[in-house]
């Protein structure tokens, strides 16, 4: 595999530095120029986070120094890299627009932003789920004009605990899901010292999580249809999903508890086994931070828990517990995943990952 120059835009912030994090000695990529807004730009890297760095671990010693550039110079970015990491935090318009400039320039872009997610011919990938999605790509590039250029995202963080433990379950025909997340601070680009007032609190509101976790799953279990301009991803009709997102007091991990009514229902046995066997197209692929096992299961009804189990497989995989009988649906069950590795930027750096093995990169 050769060794890719990558870029990220939108470096300054939470999920941009957690990406530096996890990009230190990757064996595929290396990080060859970092991006912000213009008030950022021209600085050394370390200066322009200043007091915002928000991890334990210190600013690596490779970027510290780095000069953050421009995101709206696309050229210039472009200049440096083969593809880039977008997470930005910029309106939804602003973002597609600066997301798709980068693509017409011929730089893929892995998005972390919602602003592409809808779109039939953008893949929306979890690698494990459906990375058979990709294949949308040459659709996507031939709207946007390009040969080389093209935009895959990541879906939601809320989505990333209960989407991959129902996907091995989807052949019993899951009709109606009611799911409940707890979610961690991280997951708004905060901590503890920069939003006190979580200390000791739940806020019964996150804006558009409801939402985007109610749609989104149908679009990771969708198929590829081509409609007569190429394949695009025709999104799922069930199971009907009702969610409500909850900000929690916890630093990281998006807990969700999750009730479900199936067509056809398995036994606790057969889900139990389902997920203990679950193989993934990211693990024959080797990809380098493909989890292996992608999903645990705990036999100890009181966890997961969020402290104990959110850096499963470095915080690439899935933990879930207290599987039971449920007096509405037919089965109740609680999982947990690392809002800003799996659900953030390693998400982000698996998909890339995939891409490249798949030779879309």
């Amino acid at each position: 595999m050769k060794n890719y120059r990558v870029g990220i835009i939108g470096a300054t912030g939470m999920v941009g530095q957690r990406f530096i994090l996890l990009l230190q000695n990757h064996p595929w990529f290396t990080i060859t120029a970092l991006a912000a807004s213009a008030s950022s730009a021209g600085k050394p890297y370390a200066e322009a986070v200043g007091t915002r760095w928000a991890f334990d671990a210190p600013i690596p010693e490779s970027v510290a120094g780095m000069t953050v550039m421009d995101a709206s110079n696309v050229a210039a970015v472009g200049e440096k890299v083969d593809f880039v990491f977008c997470a930005v935090n910029m309106k939804k318009d602003e973002t597609r627009a600066l997301e798709e400039s980068y693509a017409r320039r011929e730089i893929p872009v892995v998005s972390n932003n919602s602003a592409c997610r809808p779109l039939a011919d953008v893949p929306m990938v979890i690698p494990e789920l459906n990375a058979a999605h990709t294949d949308v790509i040459p659709t996507q590039r031939k709207r946007l004009g390009t040969k080389r250029g093209f935009i895959a995202v990541k879906p939601n963080c809320s989505i990333q605990s209960y989407v991959p433990a129902l996907t091995p379950l989807m052949d019993f025909e899951p009709t109606e899901v009611s799911v409940c997340t707890y979610q961690a601070i991280s997951g708004a680009g905060k901590t503890f010292r920069t939003w006190p007032e979580m200390i000791d609190n739940v806020i019964p509101y996150i804006s558009g999580e409801d939402e985007k976790s109610e749609t989104e799953p149908l679009k990771i279990w969708g198929h590829l249809e081509d409609r007569g301009n190429g394949p695009e991803i025709v999104n799922a009709t069930a199971p009907v999903i009702s969610a409500q997102c909850l900000r929690v007091a916890a630093s990281d991990g998006h807990m969700a508890a999750v009730s479900v009514r199936f067509k056809h229902k398995p036994s606790m046995e057969e889900i139990i086994a389902r997920w203990n066997a679950f193989e993934t197209e990211a693990q024959r692929l080797a990809l380098p931070n493909a989890p292996k096992p992608f999903l645990q299961y705990f036999e100890d009804p009181s966890r997961p828990q969020t402290r104990l189990d959110r850096d499963f497989q470095r915080g690439y995989g899935i933990s879930i517990g207290r599987l039971r009988p449920d007096a509405i649906f037919d089965y109740r069950f609680v999982c947990l995943s690392h809002n800003t590795i799996r659900g953030a930027a390693g998400g982000g750096i698996l998909t890339a990952e995939l891409l490249c093995a798949k030779g879309w990169i």
